[in-house]
């Protein structure tokens, strides 16, 4: 399957006081990638996909590898590993010329907004998801 990057530049509130990328702003980036995914696909507000129902981040684990730096600029990555009724998982990557500086494996479900119990993805997000993988695979 083919990987949706994005661009993004480092700025001053990404970083701490020696410059470098804050570890937990790499989760940002993650979720910014991951938006402007849903967004290229159609949905513009894409933590909401329809009513009554929100996309959340079930589970994420990430691997750093090395650190971005103020004023870089990076390319984030979002790349399906699984689609599933309620959730999908995307294997996802920060990187700096090409150099992947952190990567991460991130479980986003599909809830209900009252709830927050596991409900299936609209129809037509999951249609989204496939078509883009037909597409790209």
């Amino acid at each position: 399957m083919n990987e949706f990057l994005t661009p993004m530049r480092v700025y001053i509130e990404d970083t701490d006081a020696g410059k470098i990328v804050y570890y937990v702003n790499y989760l940002k980036f993650m979720e910014r990638a991951r938006t402007e995914f849903f967004r290229m696909l159609g949905f513009t507000k894409p933590a909401m996909i329809a009513d009554g129902l929100l996309l959340v981040v079930a589970s994420a684990e990430v691997q750093y590898k090395t650190a971005a730096r103020l004023d870089d600029l990076l390319e984030v990555g979002a790349q399906m590993e699984k689609i599933a009724r309620c959730y999908v998982i995307f294997n996802q990557r920060v990187l700096r010329s090409g150099e992947c500086l952190c990567q991460g494996r991130v479980k986003v479900a599909c809830v209900d907004r009252e709830t927050m119990q596991p409900r299936p993805m609209p129809k037509n997000v999951s249609d989204a998801l496939k078509q883009f993988v037909g597409e790209n695979h």
